[in-house]
């Protein structure tokens, strides 16, 4: 998904294992996992001529905040939970969450 995310544009499939130079990965096995991420809706594949071309259905971002919410989901006490995480940022993070919880009129400012 790091290339699909780092690119401008959709790929092929051996556009994608060409960016992937540390690891020696057959074509094949790179098809099966664009085709297997298209399937669980990470990816959307365009057909190109005789090609498949991938892109992101969503940001990095937006992906990571579908799985911390996930992750939230699965704890009995969402607060604590809250609370918990909100302890354990650095104090550039915490800024940024105060931010984003004043933009949405949640907390007023100190």
């Amino acid at each position: 998904m790091d290339v699909l995310w780092d690119s401008d544009g959709p790929l092929t499939v051996r556009q994608v294992g060409a960016m992937l130079t540390d690891r020696d990965l057959a074509h094949t096995t790179v098809m099966t996992v664009l085709d297997r991420l298209s399937k669980k809706g990470l990816a959307r594949r365009e057909r190109d001529g005789r090609a498949w071309l991938y892109r992101p259905t969503a940001s990095r971002e937006a992906y990571v905040t579908e799985l911390m919410l996930h992750a939230l989901a699965q704890t009995g006490d969402r607060s604590a939970a809250l609370a918990s995480f909100a302890r354990r940022v650095s104090e550039a993070e915490a800024k940024v969450l105060r931010r984003a919880l004043e933009s949405l009129g949640e907390i007023t400012r100190n």
